[in-house]
C-alpha cells in the first residue's frame, strides 16, 4: 500500500527516466487523487538512440522525445508535467547554485511532502547525477519541520553493497498496464528493451513480472552530505 500524500513532486533529467523507475508509483498516487508534479530537466536532445528502424534525425529528436514526454504523461494520468528547459547532456556543467535554486523554486511553489528522484553517487549518469545533488541540496535546506521526504532511485552497480536493500517497495500491481505504456509512450529509446521485456512478460517469467510491478526507493540518508 503506497503512503497518502499531499502532494508528490518528482524530478529527472530525462524522458523516460520517470518510466521506467516511477510510473507505477505517479499513476497509483494520481489514482489516490494525490496531485502529482513532474519536473522533467531536459528532452533528452542527445539520447543514443533514433528509433528501431531509425525513424528520428538529431535535429528531430527533441520533438519526438517531447511528443513522448507528453504520451507517458497522459499513460499515467498525470496533468501537472512542467519541461525545464535544460540541455540533455549539460546538467553537470550547471552551476550548482542555479540547479539549487530550480529545485527550491519548484518545492517553494508546490509544497510537497514527498519528492522523488535519483540517489547521488548510485544513478549512474552524469545528468542523474548532477540532478540528484541539486534536490538533495534544495531538500536539504528545506526547515526540518517542514521538510519533505526524499525517496530516491538507486540502481549503479555497487548500489547494494553500499545501501542495502531498498527501504521502500511499492507493489504497483494495479497499475502495471499504465506503467507498460509509459514505457510504450517512449518508443524511440525503449523498442530493444521492450520486446525483450514483453516476451518475457507473455511467458509470466518471475523475475520480468516482479521489475515491472515493484518500484523500489531509499530514503535519502542526510549524514551522505550534499547539503
Amino acid at each position: 500500500m503506497i503512503a497518502k500524500e499531499k502532494h508528490v513532486l518528482v524530478i529527472f533529467p530525462h524522458p523516460d527516466d520517470e518510466a521506467f523507475g516511477v510510473s507505477g508509483t505517479i499513476a497509483s498516487h494520481i489514482q489516490a487523487n494525490t496531485p502529482v508534479t513532474y519536473a522533467c530537466l531536459t528532452l533528452g536532445q542527445m539520447g543514443r538512440n533514433l528509433g528501431n528502424p531509425p525513424f528520428a534525425t538529431r535535429e528531430s529528436l527533441p520533438l519526438i522525445r517531447k511528443q513522448e514526454l507528453l504520451n507517458a504523461a497522459q499513460a499515467m494520468g498525470l496533468t501537472d508535467l512542467r519541461m525545464m528547459g535544460l540541455h540533455d547532456k549539460t546538467i553537470e556543467f550547471e552551476n550548482d547554485e542555479k540547479m539549487v535554486k530550480m529545485m527550491r523554486d519548484l518545492i517553494d511553489e508546490v509544497q510537497p511532502s514527498l519528492v522523488i528522484t535519483f540517489y547521488p553517487d548510485y544513478s549512474v549518469h552524469p545528468d542523474h547525477e548532477a540532478t540528484a545533488r541539486a534536490v538533495v541540496r534544495a531538500v536539504g535546506r528545506t526547515p526540518e519541520d517542514v521538510r519533505p521526504k526524499l525517496h530516491c532511485v538507486a540502481f549503479a552497480n555497487n548500489t547494494l553493497g553500499a545501501l542495502g536493500a531498498p527501504d521502500i517497495l511499492h507493489d504497483v500491481s494495479a497499475v502495471k498496464e499504465q506503467k507498460l505504456d509509459a514505457m510504450r509512450a517512449h518508443i524511440s529509446q525503449t523498442a530493444w528493451m521492450l520486446e525483450d521485456l514483453e516476451k518475457r512478460l507473455g511467458e509470466n517469467e518471475p523475475e520480468a513480472v516482479k521489475w515491472v510491478t515493484t518500484e523500489r526507493f531509499y530514503t535519502y540518508r542526510w549524514d551522505q552530505g550534499y547539503k
